[in-house]
């Protein structure tokens, strides 16, 4: 996809997110919104990956480590073809596969199921492990978010993921600066990331996270990475697209109500609209 298309996907994504969210009258719009452009280069660009074939053998792997974003998550798969669009509304409902948090028992093309935040990047590691051991060739993909990676256990992660050279393995964090009680820096700050990172022994890439330009170049400098792990920082605004949502903490899981909901597919219709333009 070109630069045009990736952000006419991307506010597809995001109009996904708020249709689910909006449906199940629950879930986590803001830091879905917010990763949604990095959901859309992985799934549209980055990946080795086959919708008709979601498991097979040779494909890249991708866990969700901030295993809330699930509507983000979701939105992109849909629209990839691992399942109907259609069946986003169904998010949180009784009976549904699409959990509240990737469930990779009963969703097509996820790799690992998540959560319980700080996890998702302990089996990212296991993953490229397994493909060094192996002797394959598939690339592992982790999202994390900057307050998940206040949990040790990410530190413990990255600090094997390095010692082992994984330089299969890309970690990306979305820092929207956001969690649920507030900014990160008041909670518990990890300022600064890429220098921490860098402690650890990962190659660091700072970007704009909604840059589609700036993503392709870190992404494709990842891969030149030869001995050692990548982490791209990724700025992101939480709700990026919705601008009642954006910035504000109060939307990392607070679903739209009616009004709310018109109101936020209005500006991305408009949004869509604007691209059609370009």
């Amino acid at each position: 996809m070109n630069k045009l298309e990736l952000m006419k996907t991307a506010n597809e994504v995001r109009k996904g997110v708020i249709t689910a969210t909006h449906s199940a009258k629950s879930g986590h719009p803001g830091g879905s919104l917010s990763a949604a452009d990095i959901f859309t280069y992985l799934y549209f660009e980055e990946l080795n990956i086959d919708p008709k074939d979601p498991k097979k053998a040779d494909r890249d792997r991708f866990v969700l480590s901030k295993g809330h974003t699930a509507p983000g998550y979701y939105s992109a798969l849909a629209l990839r073809g691992f399942f109907p669009v259609e069946d986003l509304k169904t998010l949180r409902h009784t009976g549904s596969y699409l959990q509240g948090h990737p469930d990779m028992k009963h969703i097509p093309g996820v790799d690992m199921s998540s959560g319980s935040l700080g996890q998702g990047i302990s089996a990212a590691v296991g993953m490229a492990i397994s493909a060094k051991l192996s002797g394959d060739d598939y690339r592992v993909y982790t999202l994390l978010g900057d307050g998940e990676i206040q949990e040790g256990q990410v530190w413990e992660a990255s600090m094997l993921a390095a010692h082992r050279k994984l330089d299969n393995l890309v970690v990306i964090v979305d820092n929207n600066n956001l969690q649920i009680d507030g900014a990160i820096t008041d909670v518990n700050s990890p300022y600064p990331i890429d220098k921490k990172f860098e402690a650890f022994n990962f190659h660091v890439i700072n970007i704009d996270g909604h840059d589609f330009d700036a993503i392709d170049a870190a992404f494709k400098e990842a891969r030149t990475v030869k001995g050692q792990p990548t982490a791209i920082i990724a700025k992101t605004v939480k709700g990026k697209g919705v601008s009642f949502m954006e910035n504000q903490a109060s939307w990392h899981g607070t679903a739209p109500n009616d009004e709310q909901y018109k109101t936020a597919m209005e500006e991305l219709e408009k949004a869509g609209e604007a691209l059609c333009q370009m």
